[in-house]
């Protein structure tokens, strides 16, 4: 049978606290919502590639996006895997 969750939804802590979906809104547990990190620039591209020609050194900032597994899908975050993949034991 595939893995429906990261945990087999086996928590320690008891209940899985429910993130909000940032697509739809959804209120999906945590174990179960794909969670998407990605840097954020905090200026236009011309500029900061003028300022590290420059020499200055640009922070980065992440943002960190929870999406149900529907959105994930939509937005291709997620690939639809083939039944033989599903079968394979490994990472969701």
């Amino acid at each position: 049978m595939p893995k429906k969750r990261k945990n087999s939804g086996k928590g320690q802590s008891g209940k899985n606290v429910p993130v909000q979906c940032s697509r739809c809104g959804r209120l999906v547990p945590r174990s179960k919502a794909k969670k998407v990190t990605r840097p954020t620039r905090l200026m236009e591209g011309v500029i900061a590639k003028e300022l590290r020609q420059a020499g200055a050194i640009l922070p980065n900032n992440k943002s960190t996006r929870w999406l149900c597994v529907s959105c994930a899908v939509h937005s291709h975050t997620v690939k639809i895997r083939s039944a033989d993949d599903r079968k394979k034991k490994g990472r969701l």
